[in-house]
This record gives structure tokens, C-alpha cells and sequence, in this order.
């Protein structure tokens, strides 16, 4: 949330004293300029995916005048299969818990385990929709800090969470908007100093897919307070239907659903994102694609003059421009590209696009130096 005027509401609505000078977050949309600027997947559903899904929809749609599966039992079973092949786990229905999109299962997470008198840290610059939420729900939040590289050091992390003892750990890995993932070594001992102060871990690995960093889903039967937070927004190509989810012990989720508003997934969701899951191989074939135009992109950057971030998302950071980032920004929406302020001056983020998308892109940066 951005900060704003406080005295923007009117005197009788009663909105409580905390968020009175806060704004709904939110990123820019031009539908008419080239969007790279929300870490979507530039690549649409195969055509075989979307029949597969017309015909799902349409063998429900005569039960629609009756309520979903209140425990998505279907779904969150295919989820743990999913897992399980990619991280080599044996996860089943009771360690998945599914929502509409990553951030209501942050927002769960925080109405189950902090609130008024309750303490979470982060390590910023990172997600903000982190501190976002845990202003939302009255939790104290504690910015823990990050290396000039973006990059955590576990030791010090690990200390400033034995000292501050808080409910709710967060770590982003990859990272937003920085792309730097954290190895599973130094989430580990994270975990450790989370579980002796009796705090839940939330590893939130939205672009996992992106990264060669072996997943932290692998902890949990170690240690059954890490929570790992997972979306198919990207890797799916799926952000239009919102559908996130959650990996962790069964006790997690249970204490999860006393907050679970009821009936919170759509039939027409579970039954989409089944049959995303069932294609995961041809959703997923691009990745690499995107990787391989990731580094492209990198590597142009640099010898544009500029200094991008190495990444392990779907994204690069970057910084190294002469004008302030609002106006390099500016110059490069200017030339029909769309890009991220991140809000950390000297530095703006690109979402890696199509190859067409991306050469755009870079025609952008060059103008820059003309």
C-alpha cells in the first residue's frame, strides 16, 4: 500500500485509523502499451488446454446452481501430485490448501496466526503486498534488511528473529522485485531459528518454477513449521483465473481454515485449474524459452551500459540509468513499453515478454541514449 493524504475520507466513515492514509495496491494498466511491468507469463494457453477446459466448464456448469467443494478435494489432490512429482515429495490432500490466487492465501495466513499483539518480519525490498497485509490485519511488521545484492544473510536473518520473536517469518525466493533466490542451506537455518521461537516460516515461492533452486517444500517433514506459499499465475500462464496455494503440515491448515471465508473457490476455478494441472508438461514447455530471452535480455542490458541483476524469475531489476527512475520510466512507457517502478530509486524491473516484446523493449533502452 502507498502512503496517501489521511484526510481524504469523509469525516463519517468510520475506517479504522491505521489504513486512513493508505491506498489499494495496484500496478498500472495500459491496455495499449506493451505490458511487462506484472511478472505476468507472456505465453496463452495451447489451444488443446483451453477445449480442455471448455469441456471441464461445461460438465459442471448444469450444478452451478449449487455450492462448489468447500475443501476443493479434487484439486488439492492433483496440487500434491504436482508437487510431488517436481520436488520428489509424498505430499497428499491434507498438506495443500488452495485459494483464490497466492495472496489470499497470505491474507489466511495472517488472520490465522497474527493480528493485534502479533509480530512478522520480512526482508526488504521484497513482496510488498507483505507489510501490506499485515498492516491490514493489525500485525506489527519488522523489516529485516537485505545486502546491497539483494541477497539475505541467513546468520544475521536468523539472529534478528531469535531477538524479535515474531509469529510470522516471510522470505520471497526468487525474490520481487529483486529475482535473487535464497539457497535451501540458508533457508534452513532460517527455519531453525524460526521453530526455536515458535514462529511459522512462509517461503513464498511464486516463481519457483523459474529458479534451479531445489524448493523448500522439501523441509516441511523436517520441520512442520515451514509453510510454502506457491502460485499458477506464472509458471501456468494461468493469472486470469487467480489460483494460488499453499504447501505445509496438515496442523497449518487446519488452524487456516477456522479463517476460510466459506465456499471461497469457484467450482469454475477447481475445475479450470485441474485441467491446467493435468497439462502441466504443455503449459510449462515454454519456461525455458523464457529463460533462454531472461538472460538475452541481461546480457543486452549490460552491454547497453546498464547493470541488471542477475535473476532467477521471470524478471530482471535493473539500474545503472542516468535520469531518476520516474523518468527513465516515464521515457520508456513513452516509447510504448510498459515497465515496473519498483519504488527504489535507481532501479526499475522488466518482466520478460516474447521475444517480439522484449526486442521492443530494448529498442526503448537504446532511445534512452540517444
Amino acid at each position: 500500500m502507498e502512503n496517501h493524504d489521511s484526510n481524504k475520507w469523509p469525516t463519517w466513515l468510520p475506517l479504522r485509523s491505521n489504513l486512513r492514509s493508505s491506498s489499494p495496491y495496484g500496478a498500472p494498466q495500459r491496455p495499449e502499451l506493451i505490458s511487462l511491468n506484472t511478472n505476468e507469463n507472456p505465453n496463452s494457453l495451447p489451444t488443446e488446454v483451453r477445449d480442455a477446459m471448455m469441456d471441464a466448464i461445461a460438465s459442471i456448469a448444469e450444478g452451478l446452481n449449487r455450492y462448489p467443494d468447500r475443501d476443493a478435494v479434487a484439486l488439492r489432490s492433483a496440487l500434491a501430485g504436482y508437487i510431488n512429482t517436481s520436488s520428489k515429495t509424498f505430499f497428499d490432500v491434507r498438506n495443500i490448501w488452495a485459494a483464490n490466487g497466492s495472496n489470499e492465501i497470505l491474507q489466511t495466513l495472517f488472520l490465522a496466526f497474527g493480528g493485534a499483539g502479533r509480530t512478522a518480519i520480512g526482508f526488504s525490498p521484497s513482496y510488498s503486498v507483505h507489510p501490506m497485509i499485515s498492516n491490514i490485519t493489525g500485525t506489527s511488521w519488522i523489516v529485516g534488511s537485505r545486502n546491497s545484492e539483494f541477497g539475505i544473510d541467513a546468520h544475521g536473518a536468523a539472529a534478528g528473529i531469535r531477538e524479535v520473536k515474531p509469529a510470522l517469518v516471510f522470505l520471497t525466493t526468487p525474490n520481487n522485485p529483486s529475482g535473487t533466490p535464497t539457497s535451501l542451506a540458508d533457508i534452513e537455518e532460517i527455519a531453525q531459528a524460526a521453530g526455536d521461537v515458535r514462529a511459522l516460516l512462509v517461503v513464498d515461492e511464486a516463481y519457483a518454477e523459474f529458479s534451479d533452486e531445489e524448493s523448500a517444500v522439501t523441509l516441511i517433514r523436517r520441520y512442520p513449521h515451514v509453510v510454502v506459499s506457491r502460485t499458477m499465475s506464472k509458471a501456468f500462464a494461468f493469472a486470469g483465473v487467480r489460483l494460488g496455494y499453499l504447501v505445509a503440515n496438515p496442523a497449518v491448515i487446519d488452524a487456516m481454515l477456522v479463517t476460510r471465508l466459506p465456499y471461497h473457490l469457484s467450482a469454475l476455478t477447481q475445475a479450470a485449474a485441474q485441467v491446467a494441472i493435468e497439462h502441466a508438461g504443455v503449459l510449462q514447455a515454454g519456461l525455458d524459452e523464457i529463460k533462454v530471452e531472461r538472460e538475452r535480455v541481461r546480457a543486452a542490458l549490460t552491454l547497453a551500459g546498464l547493470k541488471p541483476l542477475p535473476s532467477a524469475a521471470n524478471f530482471i531489476l535493473f539500474s545503472g540509468f542516468v535520469a531518476s527512475s520516474k523518468d527513465t520510466w516515464q521515457a520508456i512507457v513513452g516509447r510504448g513499453v510498459l515497465i515496473r517502478d519498483v519504488g527504489l530509486e535507481g532501479y526499475l524491473r522488466v518482466t520478460i515478454g516474447t521475444p517480439a516484446e522484449n526486442d521492443e523493449f530494448l529498442a526503448a533502452i537504446h532511445a534512452l541514449e540517444s
